[in-house]
């Protein structure tokens, strides 16, 4: 059986990037680089959600389905850099050759790689290998967006149609799930500047979770799992989060109906 991995990331503003653009003195604060630029872009009749090439990957999520077995977890250590957290995952995909699923990770998770494993100089051949390496690959590569090696689930679901994308939080609710949990997208920057990068892992763990429930649900919709199937795939779920230490595994399976 293909192995599944299961991403999502969490990023903050690249203000070391950001101060270089922007021509800001050397000794300007993170914060303050961060402020110039949302002020900048609110100016400009604009959000304050910075384009992606500008956003630094501070966490990466994963579930691997593998075998018998499936694994949760956040790559490297806390204060790894983001180079390296980047060359983590595309290694993986290296070892593993999964079928990827992810939560808009077309539209937002894969394009920040790409263009933040750019500036880091990441390697990652078989990612990228469109049938000139492997022929197979041709036909169903990560890169495609109808392709099924990189499934974004959301992306799907609306029929690739903007206007038919749904919140995983709101999904993962409706379908009994636990949804999210004590932080969303909006809030990372802050825990980031307040020192809560473990709390910003946790938060990306539990994304991954609720993306694997959804996905699990789509391949009983599309008949590829049979309820028998589905709910040993759900007590899988349930048992290796029961075997897990942290506390947000604990609020996680609480909020579970």
């Amino acid at each position: 059986m293909i192995p599944t991995l299961v991403f999502d990331i969490e990023t903050i503003p690249d203000t070391d990037g950001l101060k270089r653009l922007l021509d800001l003195p050397v000794d300007t604060t993170a914060a303050d680089v961060a402020r110039v630029a949302f002020h900048q872009r609110r100016q400009a009749g604009q959000s304050e959600f910075l384009p992606l090439h500008l956003q630094r990957v501070v966490a990466i999520s994963c579930v691997l389905r593998e075998g018998d077995h499936l694994r949760v977890w956040s790559l490297g250590e806390p204060d790894e850099p983001e180079g390296e957290l980047i060359q983590r995952f595309f290694d993986g995909i290296e070892k593993y050759i999964p079928n990827l699923v992810s939560w808009n990770g077309g539209g937002f998770d894969l394009p920040v790689l790409h263009y933040r494993g750019l500036i880091h100089n990441v390697v990652a051949p078989r990612y990228w290998d469109l049938g000139e390496d492997d022929r197979d690959f041709k036909w169903n590569n990560y890169i495609s967006r109808y392709h099924m090696r990189h499934t974004d689930l959301m992306d799907l679901l609306a029929m690739y149609q903007g206007r038919g994308n749904a919140p995983l939080n709101q999904l993962a609710q409706l379908c009994g799930f636990p949804g999210k949990l004590g932080m969303d997208g909006s809030q990372v920057w802050d825990a980031y500047q307040n020192g809560e990068i473990e709390a910003i892992r946790n938060y990306c763990e539990t994304d991954v979770v609720n993306t694997w429930l959804l996905y699990l649900r789509f391949q009983q919709m599309r008949g590829v799992l049979t309820p028998v199937a589905l709910a040993r795939e759900i007590g899988l779920v349930r048992e290796t989060l029961g075997s897990y230490a942290g506390g947000h595994w604990q609020e996680f399976l609480a909020h579970w109906k």
